[in-house]
């Protein structure tokens, strides 16, 4: 159905912004439907490539007894059934090499975690693979220590890879964006995704999780695509506050529709 080269090429369309999104984690096919159906009709209204996100596996909750995800079988079966039934690319974290080459065979994109990004194994895993791999700065890292994270994936052979921002960590329980990583990053020849609702994110900061401040992610991203951010990163859900991992952050899938209107113009406008 999709081709690396082919989705590559789309990725780096001149004036089109691409859009990553989904649920946090695979809770059930019927939620990953929802979402999907959604943000394929939103993008094809608007003009967005649009690619679904989704983690079958999220390996680093703040406590052990949160909700992590279907696993690798159960999740991938889901991911197969959406990039089939909707047409679209999909993205999944993998956390081990063994996950990655299973992963591999099933999806689009393969995204190395923010608290992964210098695990070389990993990485070498990824790339092996022949998949588009996204690169998460993590959150203990310079825009220009990225660049040694994107070079030994180069050197693992790697032709095709995203570099996306998600903020860095400011102290306890909070993050901040500086909007100079744009530039920056894209200096290492890659495109630059922006997370705009992981920034908003507050490690641990609910005390047994995580908490967020959802209000300020449209905010970000209308900042980071002004900085020259080639797409965005952004998870949503029906019903954020029910939502079994990182709701607080995640913008609720009835103000997608608008909040990418409003991010597309400033898109335009840049380009």
């Amino acid at each position: 159905m999709f081709n690396s080269a082919a989705i590559w090429k789309q990725l780096n369309a001149p004036r089109r912004l691409f859009l990553i999104a989904g649920p946090c984690v695979i809770e059930n096919e019927k939620l990953c439907r929802t979402v999907a159906a959604s943000l394929v009709k939103t993008c094809n209204k608007l003009g967005i490539y649009y690619i679904f996100k989704a983690s079958f596996d999220k390996a680093n909750r703040t406590s052990g007894k949160a909700f992590r995800g279907p696993g690798l079988e159960g999740g991938l079966k889901i991911l197969a059934n959406i990039r089939e039934e909707f047409a679209v690319p999909v993205l999944t974290d993998v956390h081990t090499e063994s996950q990655a080459y299973e992963a591999g065979d099933v999806v689009d994109i393969l995204q190395i975690p923010a608290f992964l990004c210098r695990q070389t194994d990993l990485i070498e895993a990824a790339v092996t693979t022949g998949k588009i791999v996204n690169l998460k700065k993590g959150q203990f890292l310079s825009p220009a220590e990225m660049g040694r994270v994107a070079e030994k994936a180069r050197l693992a052979g790697a032709r095709h890879l995203l570099l996306t921002e998600r903020g860095t960590t400011f102290g306890y329980n909070n993050l901040v964006t500086d909007m100079r990583a744009i530039p920056i990053m894209k200096s290492f020849g890659f495109p630059v995704v922006f997370d705009a609702t992981h920034s908003v994110q507050l490690p641990g900061g609910g005390g047994d999780k995580s908490a967020g401040q959802r209000e300020y992610a449209p905010v970000l991203a209308k900042a980071a695509l002004a900085a020259g951010a080639k797409g965005l990163f952004i998870e949503t859900h029906p019903q954020p506050d029910q939502a079994l991992s990182d709701g607080p952050n995640m913008i609720p899938l009835s103000e997608m529709a608008t909040t990418l209107r409003a991010l597309l113009k400033v898109f335009q406008a840049v380009q």
